[in-house]
């Protein structure tokens, strides 16, 4: 009898302890609000619908009895990988697999859903959960001349049933590569970067003329849907960002030129030679996801530097970090480490953390869910045992909506 008293008391309070509300106590708590600065001494607590529910000082923030608290040295939002290719991409790296990233039949295909090729289950997405990302852009990947759509997600979705619920935002972006990196395989068009523009433009023209008449037609002489037309559609009324992943400085700026003829939003990816343009970019109000900085400096990426997003923070170009897309194993880096790099050439520690939060968040068009700690917002947050840009720190906890995901020690 005593042990079943012991086991149910044991099981009661697993339970208990398993659906109690939050509260996270931090030595230095890094909100991303205001002019960066962490607080010394910092609590939040999370409501029971997974909201941030206040966030202040150590002893004017009481933590309520029946919480369930979290100590570390650091905590901060949850990351936000600005664009990656995981989920799509797997940790086996075996076609026919899990290699969903890039689909090669056709040089332009929009209408590719990245909501219809993700596996939440992927080693490789809890792998980065564990190590504080909480959010990532993710989809199809560089290497097509469009290669499809990207999605924004949590990385504690197992999968994704109803787009609308399981996803910050189903359809993100529409993703394009100019450069010999978006050149047809096996003697296929594009050829040349003439060539790309000319069918990108194109395309854009074709959109343009069925959104013109999807709107102004009579409801009985509307158009019939077309899954490709509709995608670039999307961009051209503003609805959705083209990502255009351009590394040499004459495809961001031809990536320029088709923003201003088209008006559509744009932000630039990789853009690895963007220390050339910077008062063009700066001009055309365009937003970086910059490559990952300890990407290897080749090919198109021949000319990257260390120094890129203290460059950009000068100039006052909005930025983020990505780990990116890896043609080989593991498929991804680590966002926060790549943030790191920069901080050793030049960028101010807190807008690196920055670039991979409320940055992140801004850019990506979700910040009024996520990327800082303010009442109202949604509780995810990383905690660790000494700073979150070294990389011998290990991080200790991800909360995410409210509800503790990992403890483990990485």
């Amino acid at each position: 009898m005593k042990i079943y008293l012991l086991v149910a008391s044991l099981l009661f309070h697993c339970i208990t302890t398993a659906s109690a509300q939050v509260a996270v106590q931090a030595d230095i708590l890094y909100t991303m609000t205001g002019d960066l600065k962490p607080l010394r001494h910092g609590v939040v607590l999370c409501s029971k619908d997974g909201k941030i529910e206040r966030v202040g000082l150590l002893g004017e923030v009481d933590i309520p009895e029946g919480y369930r608290l979290l100590k570390a040295a650091v905590a901060t939002p949850g990351f936000i990988d600005a664009h990656t290719t995981v989920g799509l991409s797997g940790i086996l790296n075996l076609d026919r697999h899990d290699q969903e990233q890039l689909e090669t039949s056709a040089p332009i295909q929009p209408e590719l859903r990245a909501v219809d090729a993700y596996n939440g289950r992927d080693p490789l997405v809890q792998w980065i959960q564990e190590l504080g990302i909480t959010t990532i852009h993710t989809g199809h990947a560089p290497g097509a001349l469009v290669a499809g759509q990207t999605m924004i997600l949590k990385t504690n979705v197992p999968a994704i049933t109803d787009p609308e619920k399981n996803t910050l935002r189903p359809f993100a972006m529409v993703a394009s590569t100019l450069g010999s990196g978006g050149f047809g395989r096996g003697g296929k068009s594009p050829g040349t970067r003439a060539k790309s523009l000319a069918m990108l433009r194109e395309h854009l023209l074709k959109a343009q003329r069925h959104l013109k008449k999807r709107t102004e037609a009579k409801e009985d002489e509307k158009p019939d849907p077309n899954l490709r037309l509709d995608a670039m559609a999307a961009v051209l009324e503003g609805s959705v960002p083209l990502l255009v992943t351009a590394r040499r400085h004459q495809d961001i700026a031809a990536a320029l030129r088709l923003q201003r003829e088209f008006n559509f939003p744009l932000i630039l990816d990789g853009a690895s030679e963007a220390y050339l343009l910077l008062e063009e970019i700066k001009k055309a109000k365009v937003p970086i996801i910059i490559h990952p900085t300890m990407a290897r400096p080749y090919g198109e990426n021949e000319n990257i530097t260390f120094t890129l997003a203290a460059k950009l923070h000068a100039a006052g170009i909005p930025f983020a970090f990505q780990s990116g897309y890896e043609a080989y194993v593991p498929k991804t880096r680590v966002v926060h480490f790549e943030a790191a790099l920069s901080v050793a050439y030049g960028l101010p520690h807190e807008v690196a953390l920055a670039g991979c939060t409320s940055a992140a968040a801004k850019i990506l068009g979700v910040e009024d869910r996520i990327g800082s700690l303010k009442p109202g917002l949604e509780a995810d947050l990383a905690l660790f045992d000494g700073d979150p840009l070294e990389t011998v720190t290990h991080c200790t906890g991800v909360i995410i909506g409210g509800r503790i995901v990992s403890e483990r020690i990485k």
